[in-house]
C-alpha cells in the first residue's frame, strides 16, 4: 500500500499564513473485530491489506476483542482480486467488519510534510525543515525563495520540535571581526540566552552576541583529544570556550582569549560553571597581540608553582570508586599547542609567531616546539597548494606538503570548505630576532 502523503489528503490554498484547521481530516475506514490470536495471524499473513501509516496505531481494544484497521483501499466485496485471501479468512472465521472513523489533525503531520503541502511546487524538493539547534534556539539559514514564507516555516518548526522555544533566521553574513551575525525571530520567545551542552561541559551565552556553531562539535572533540593532561594550550580565538573548557576538564592548562567582550564575559562564566578555573585563564585581547604577549604570561604563570588537582568525589550511592587520585601538575613554561579557530582570517595572524620566543631558546630544552592548529576556508580542491602558499605568505616559512596536516572539517558552501592545518612551528620562525 502506498504510504500516506499529506499533499494527497489535504491541498491547502496557496497562502503565507499557517491555518492549522486545513490539516484536519476524517478517514472512513473498515476495522476487523478479532481475537488477540487472530491479530497475530493478520499481521503475519495479510500485512498488505492492513493500515500501514506511520505514527498511526492500527490495533485497538474493543471489550474482550481487538479492532484491526484495514487499508483505505480494502474492498469488502473483493473475492477474486488482491483482497480475495483476507476476505476468505474473514468469512471462514466469522469475523465481523465494522466502520471506523480515524481523525488526523495538525499534530499528526511532520514538519517536512506540512511544509511540502504549503510551499509552491518549485520549492518542494528541498523544503526548509532543517535547522541547527543551539540550546532552545533553532537556527535557520533560509534561502531567498523561502523568505516570503519565513514566519509560516518558523511556526511549523516551533510546533514540531518540543525542545525548541525560539526560531531564528540569519539575515546577514557573519561579521569578520566577532563572527556574529544579524538574526530575526521567526517564531517563539525573543530570548537568546541559551545553555548548550557539548563535550561534557555546559555553556551559557547570548547567541545573538557571540559565535557558536553546533556543527563544529566533532572538530572541537578531535582537537581536544590531542591535548594531554599537564600540557599548555594557547587558544587564540577562544569564543565562549568550546575548546578551552573541555580541555580544562582533562587538566590541560589553557590560556583562552577572545576580543569580543560578550564572548569574554561568557568565557569567564563558563570557566566557573564547569569548575576549570585552576586550568583555564581567560583573556580579552587582539589575537595578534595575544600570541606575542602570551609567551611571557605563561612563563610568569609557570613560576607560581604547580596546580593541585583533586578529582571530585562520587555522590553517595554511586557504584564504583574514583580511580583517579590527587595530582600536582607542573605548569610548562612554553605552549605545546596553539589553536586558531577563526577560519575567515586566522591565517593572517601567523606572522605574530615570528620571534615570539626570541631569546628564550633555553625554555625548549625539555619541551618540543609548539604545534599550531589553524582553521581556514579554501575554495580549491585539492587545497594543498593554496593553503601552503597562504601559510607561507603570513608565516614567512615554506613548508613541504608532508609537514602540514590538512584536515577537512566541513563543507560550508559550494566551493567553500573548512580545513584545519596543523604544523610544528619552525625554530627559525619563533626564535627569529628580526
Amino acid at each position: 500500500m502506498e504510504p500516506l502523503k499529506l499533499a494527497k489528503v489535504v491541498i491547502p490554498p496557496y497562502t503565507k499564513v499557517l491555518d492549522k484547521s486545513l490539516f484536519e481530516k476524517l478517514f472512513r475506514l473498515v476495522a476487523a473485530k478479532v481475537t488477540p490470536h487472530q491479530v497475530g495471524l493478520l499481521n503475519k499473513n495479510y500485512q498488505s491489506a492492513l493500515l500501514n501509516w506511520p505514527r498511526v496505531k492500527r490495533v485497538f481494544d474493543a471489550d474482550n476483542e481487538k479492532l484491526v484497521l484495514l487499508s483505505p483501499e480494502f474492498d469488502i466485496d473483493d473475492f477474486t482480486g488482491q483482497y480475495k485471501q483476507i476476505n476468505s479468512f474473514f468469512k471462514e472465521n466469522d469475523i465481523h467488519l465494522v466502520p471506523y472513523l480515524l481523525y488526523l489533525d495538525y499534530n499528526y503531520w511532520r514538519a517536512d510534510e506540512i511544509l511540502d503541502a504549503f510551499l509552491p511546487d518549485a520549492q518542494k524538493e528541498d523544503h526548509p525543515s532543517g535547522f541547527t539547534a543551539v540550546g532552545h534556539i533553532a537556527h535557520m539559514n533560509l534561502r531567498d525563495e523561502w523568505l516570503p514564507f519565513k514566519y509560516l516555516i518558523g511556526q511549523v518548526i516551533l510546533d514540531k520540535n518540543p525542545s525548541i522555544k525560539t526560531v531564528v533566521n540569519k539575515t546577514a553574513t557573519i561579521d569578520t571581526k566577532f563572527r556574529t551575525f544579524s538574526m530575526e525571530v521567526l517564531a517563539g520567545e525573543d530570548n537568546f540566552i541559551v545553555t548548550q551542552h557539548e563535550s561534557g561541559c555546559r555553556f551559557r551565552f547570548d547567541f545573538s552576541k557571540v559565535y557558536w556553531n553546533s556543527r563544529l562539535s566533532t572538530e572541537h572533540d578531535r582537537l581536544i583529544q590531542q591535548f594531554q593532561p599537564g600540557e599548555a594550550v594557547c587558544d587564540v580565538m577562544a569564543g565562549v570556550g568550546p575548546f578551552a573548557c573541555p580541555a580544562g576538564k582533562k587538566q590541560v592548562i589553557v590560556f583562552a582569549n577572545d576580543l569580543n567582550p560578550h564572548s569574554y564575559e561568557s568565557l569567564v562564566q563558563n570557566v566557573t560553571l564547569n569548575k576549570v578555573d585552576a586550568f583555564v585563564k581567560p583573556f580579552m585581547k587582539d589575537g595578534r597581540e595575544f600570541i606575542k604577549q602570551s609567551t611571557d604570561e605563561l612563563l610568569s604563570f609557570s613560576k607560581t608553582g604547580p596546580i593541585h588537582f583533586s578529582p571530585a568525589k562520587k555522590p553517595k550511592g554511586k557504584k564504583g570508586g574514583d580511580v583517579s587520585t590527587s595530582r600536582d601538575f607542573v605548569i610548562p613554561p612554553v605552549f605545546q599547542h596553539y589553536v586558531m579557530n577563526l577560519p575567515g582570517s586566522a591565517l593572517e595572524f601567523l606572522d605574530a609567531f615570528r620571534g615570539c620566543y626570541a631569546g628564550k631558546e633555553d625554555l625548549f630544552k625539555d619541551y618540543p616546539l609548539p604545534k599550531v592548529h589553524v582553521h581556514c576556508f579554501c575554495r580549491y580542491d585539492p587545497p594543498t597548494e593554496d593553503l601552503l602558499n597562504r601559510i607561507y605568505e603570513s608565516l614567512g616559512h615554506r613548508f613541504e606538503a608532508s609537514e602540514v596536516t590538512m584536515h577537512f572539517v566541513r563543507k560550508v558552501a559550494p566551493k567553500k570548505d573548512m580545513y584545519c592545518c596543523t604544523f610544528t612551528l619552525p625554530a627559525s620562525v619563533i626564535f627569529a630576532k628580526d
